[in-house]
């Protein structure tokens, strides 16, 4: 049985690590590399790091943040945003990251994930989805939430995987900072289309929506937070041992 993932997401902007609700309102919270180093030690499995803004701000992700975050933490790092060519995910594997993570970036040139795939190897590259429902539908969010695609979502997934993406994170937008739990209908739909890895973001308040998340869909590899591990809502530890409890397989 493959062990599940519990992974913080730095959400950076200017430097510094921020969060907000629904993708809005967001706040200052602390240095991404204290932040990072924090994690590393608590024993998270792996760190996101989002340059949230890079996209809509039409420039490149910081990058010395980005290398002092990568020299202070032992887990895998998976870096995103103002991810547009070959040579942004070359340029932010250089400077530390294990797997790229990219979003407005496929949407504006899908043609980037298979040459991605290609040269660096899928398990590198991350299709990151933001996903909210518009009239009963699940689309597809650009530019941090900012901008309706038009596209729906779960077949703009399976065409991402279907050129070379080798895990997805889907994040909703609908849950996201709620803390009301996991959105489980969303992600029940994403695994049901595609067979690699699936990271659950958005929504966790409390580790029982972790428990929910894994028993009710064990096709779920990871869960993804920030404000409730960023503020000591959950502690990394005591989560994993209560996964444990409920017969959940974790790295302690």
């Amino acid at each position: 049985m493959i062990t599940k993932r519990i992974i913080p997401c730095l959400d950076v902007r200017a430097g510094r690590v921020v969060k907000g609700v629904n993708f809005a309102g967001l706040t200052d919270v602390s240095s991404p590399v204290e932040l990072g180093r924090f994690y590393s030690e608590q024993g998270a499995d792996e760190l996101v790091f989002y340059d949230i803004t890079a996209s809509a701000e039409d420039r490149r992700l910081f990058t010395d943040v980005l290398r002092e975050v990568a020299r202070t933490i032992f887990i895998p790092l998976t870096v995103g945003g103002g991810i547009r060519t070959l040579q942004d995910f070359d340029r932010v594997l250089k400077c530390g990251a294990d797997k790229v993570s990219v979003n407005s970036g496929a949407i504006q040139n899908p043609a980037v994930i298979e040459q991605a795939a290609r040269r660096y190897g899928n398990q590198c590259v991350v299709l990151s989805v933001d996903v909210k429902r518009v009239n009963g539908a699940f689309r597809v969010f650009a530019k941090g939430g900012r901008e309706d695609t038009g596209l729906e979502a779960l077949d703009w997934i399976a065409r991402c995987v279907a050129m070379g993406a080798g895990e997805v994170v889907v994040n909703s937008i609908d849950t996201d900072g709620v803390k009301q739990g996991f959105d489980l209908e969303l992600l029940a739909a994403v695994c049901s289309r595609v067979s690699v890895p699936v990271i659950a973001s958005g929504g966790a308040g409390a580790p029982a929506h972790f428990t929910e998340l894994f028993q009710t869909l064990p096709g779920v590899d990871a869960g993804l937070a920030a404000s409730v591990f960023h503020f000591g809502e959950i502690s990394i530890p005591e989560l994993k041992q209560t996964l444990r409890q409920h017969n959940i397989l974790v790295r302690l």
